[in-house]
């Protein structure tokens, strides 16, 4: 998106818009346009369904083992073309205010990691719901699965790393993404706290990935 042109308007000229910010709608009207676009009948519904999930999605394309193209991950996400980068429409605003998102996360996690808070939804009773967000991880990690293998086995060391986060995930069955005895279903204090080190382990996350990141020249 090109940006630093000044558009006109009759005889009023707007300012330049030379940021992403200056294109970002903020993250609440990103959340309205999200749901609104998922009712259309005729435009892509977006993969996020919430900002919770949008926000998780971007934790796991932040902590995760390579760099993606935005176009690779916004995409899907959102329910948006490529091409969709390049106009200065709605779309775009909301394709700033996901990159902005991304831009927060990445500063949080490189200069203040122990302020890192996922944006968990919470039920009517007032407790936290962490499935949203963990699909949203989810979502990113299938986009390239084999990348995340070597975390994925139940017999590594490093597979307790995602075992906060997948415990909340189902399959496109509904069906548990792990197994019962990996699921702490004998562990009730575990099955109720889980979530609770999901901030710590994004960063422990981002910190196992980062040398493979950086060999890979991302």
């Amino acid at each position: 998106m090109t940006t630093g042109k000044r558009r006109t308007t009759g005889k009023r000229a707007e300012p330049a818009k030379t940021t992403m910010a200056d294109y970002a709608m903020s993250f609440d009207a990103l959340g309205l346009w999200m749901s609104e676009r998922a009712k259309s009948p005729t435009l892509r519904h977006p993969q996020a369904t919430s900002l919770s999930m949008l926000d998780g999605a971007i934790a796991a394309i932040v902590a995760g083992p390579v760099s993606m193209m935005q176009e690779e991950w916004v995409c899907p996400l959102l329910g948006v073309d490529p091409d969709d980068f390049n106009h200065d429409t709605e779309t775009f605003s909301a394709i700033a205010a996901t990159l902005m998102r991304h831009n927060a996360i990445v500063n949080t996690l490189s200069t203040k990691p122990e302020s890192f808070e996922p944006l968990f939804l919470r039920t009517p009773e007032g407790e936290v719901d962490a499935r949203p967000w963990c699909m949203g991880f989810y979502a990113v990690m299938k986009l390239r699965l084999l990348t995340w293998s070597r975390l994925m086995s139940p017999n590594a060391i490093e597979h307790g790393l995602l075992l906060p986060i997948l415990f909340h995930c189902v399959d496109t069955s509904g069906r548990p993404v792990l197994e019962a005895q990996r699921r702490g279903l004998a562990n009730p204090v575990f099955a109720r706290e889980a979530w609770r080190d999901i901030p710590n382990v994004v960063e422990a996350l981002r910190q196992f990935w980062m040398p493979a990141r950086f060999k890979r020249g991302a």
